[in-house]
């Protein structure tokens, strides 16, 4: 194999890696952008709703103007119920860090009373520390 065979054949992996590369990150931002962005607008999932259901069940406009006010409470149900568990999920979220929380409370101003009583270096890295506070 000659040295230009072999330019070729890396060249060649190269190009069909990035290229590979390229159209998995734009198939994965295409389909994150659906899926984070398109699927939780609240106000319009009653509209989505009344046209599934008009064009499932070939409904017509007098039958979608009677069906129009239950879908609609439910789309505001359905929204209630995704504020509260947002509201849920961020309390949850921030319960795990509260013992962190008392513990730096706790522990901080023992540390800077330790490290300003002795000198040395554990009362220069307070220093520091208070100066970049």
């Amino acid at each position: 194999m000659n040295g230009a065979l072999k330019w070729k054949l890396i060249a060649g992996f190269v190009l069909v890696f990035v290229a590979g590369g390229i159209a998995g990150a734009a198939l994965g931002g295409f389909y994150a952008r659906h899926l984070f962005f398109e699927i939780h607008r609240s106000g319009s999932v009653g509209d989505r709703m009344k046209e599934r259901l008009r064009t499932e069940l070939k409904l017509t406009p007098e039958q979608v103007a009677k069906v129009s006010p239950i879908v609609d409470k439910a789309a505001a149900q359905l929204h209630e119920i995704r504020r509260d568990a947002e509201q849920h999920l961020a309390f949850c979220q921030g319960l795990p860090h509260q013992p962190e929380i008392a513990m730096l409370e706790i522990a901080e101003p023992a540390m800077h009373e330790l490290a300003g009583s002795r000198g040395g270096r554990a009362g220069e890295i307070a220093l520091v520390a208070q100066q970049y506070a």
